[in-house]
This record gives structure tokens, C-alpha cells and sequence, in this order.
């Protein structure tokens, strides 16, 4: 009976096998870089806005406090974007006939909220609440970056899963002032006692439920 396969059909299949295998590696390996990329989480993306507000100038030059315009971030989950009359209380006194804020002054004027382009935007299936991160001593810079060095508001982290658990397993580590200048506390001086209870952190023992799915999951 004549043979089905050639001698070689055995080598061809192995290699035919091999080349599945490492182009599936591949594209598993290249989606993986992609999804971490500034390509898809848009991080360190600078995004167009109706108008080009520079949180360098007001925060650093000006000195305004976070909380002077997102008012809900001690109390919410959501930090609040400042309303129209907020930018008003300033700029209907100073840069009045700048033609760069007349999106502003026609909101007011029309009683209509700007369109703002969301920077920090998270899937609906993710619950993040602020008030609980600010009262347990998490600062703006540790998530949003030093946004007063920033002339047009980028997302400095990429808000994967990955980067919120990297907190939740030892989130002393990220306890900082509110202030965007003051540095993280060292590790060292977090993992006392003292000021544990001071933050009124999760003890060390307990921190297995802040990685539970339902936290962040609801």
C-alpha cells in the first residue's frame, strides 16, 4: 500500500505547530504592550479641551486649592467639576475681554455647562469614591501627579487594575499631605504605629479585603 504522508509530513506538522504556538505568543505579548500603552490608556496624553485651562497657572501661580473647585471631593465619590459660575467669580473681574475664555462667558451668559473633555474617566463597572481615599490620607498627586506643573491636564497613571491593587496591597506607602508639593511618606516611618492609627489605615492583618473583587467591582 502506497504511503499516505511523505517522510517529511511529521517535520512539516511540528513546524506548522511551532508557528501557531509563537504567533498566538506574539500577539498575546504585543496586545499586552498596547493595552499598557499611552496608546490605549491614554496616559501622559494631553486632551483638547474648549478651553485650554492651565492648572499650572491657577494652582502654582495662583495658589488655589483643589478643593476651591472640585468642592465635593471631601464628601463624594465624585470630586465635582466646577461649575461656570466658579471660573465667573474670578473672570468677571479680570481677562474679561480675553477672547480665549469666551466659551466660558457665553456658558454663563446662556446658562449652559461646558462640554469638558473627562481626563480621569473610569468604566462604568468601576466604583472609585474619593471622599473615602482623602479621608484616609490618599493626596491628589498621588493619583492625578503633580497637576500643578501641568499647563494642560494629562492622566499621569493609567488606572489599570493592576496600578489600583499595587496601592490597595500596602497602601501606607501612599499616604501623603494634600498639599501636591509634600512628598509621600518613606515606607519606613509609614509602617509605625503611630501614625497608622494617626491616618487610620487598615491594619496590615486586614489588607487581604481591600483586594476583594467587590471593593472596586459592585
Amino acid at each position: 500500500m502506497a504511503q499516505t504522508f511523505s517522510r517529511s509530513a511529521n517535520l512539516w506538522f511540528k513546524l506548522a505547530v511551532l508557528a501557531v504556538v509563537l504567533s498566538v505568543t506574539c500577539v498575546a505579548l504585543f496586545g499586552g504592550m498596547i493595552y499598557r500603552s499611552p496608546l490605549w490608556t491614554r496616559a501622559h496624553v494631553p486632551l483638547a479641551q474648549p478651553v485650554p485651562f492651565s492648572h499650572e497657572h491657577h494652582v502654582s501661580g495662583l495658589g488655589l486649592d483643589c478643593r476651591y473647585c472640585h468642592t465635593s471631593v471631601e464628601n463624594s465619590s465624585f470630586a465635582g467639576i466646577p461649575p461656570t459660575e466658579t471660573c465667573m467669580t474670578c473672570h468677571s473681574q479680570i481677562w474679561t475681554n480675553a477672547p480665549l475664555l469666551e466659551p466660558v462667558r457665553a456658558s454663563y451668559r446662556e446658562n449652559k455647562p461646558l462640554h469638558w473633555t473627562r481626563v480621569h474617566d473610569l468604566p462604568d463597572f468601576v466604583y472609585f469614591d474619593h471622599s473615602i481615599h482623602i479621608a484616609k490620607g490618599i493626596g491628589c498627586a498621588t493619583c492625578h501627579g503633580r497637576v500643578d506643573q501641568m499647563p494642560i491636564t494629562w492622566k499621569q497613571q493609567d488606572l489599570q487594575m493592576r496600578w489600583c491593587l499595587e496601592c490597595h496591597k500596602d497602601p501606607g506607602t501612599y499616604i501623603q499631605s494634600h498639599s501636591l508639593d509634600a512628598p509621600v511618606l518613606s515606607n519606613a516611618s509609614m509602617l509605625t504605629n503611630d501614625l497608622q492609627r494617626f491616618h487610620k489605615t487598615v491594619p496590615r492583618a486586614d489588607l487581604e479585603q481591600l483586594q476583594n473583587c467587590s471593593i472596586c467591582h459592585r
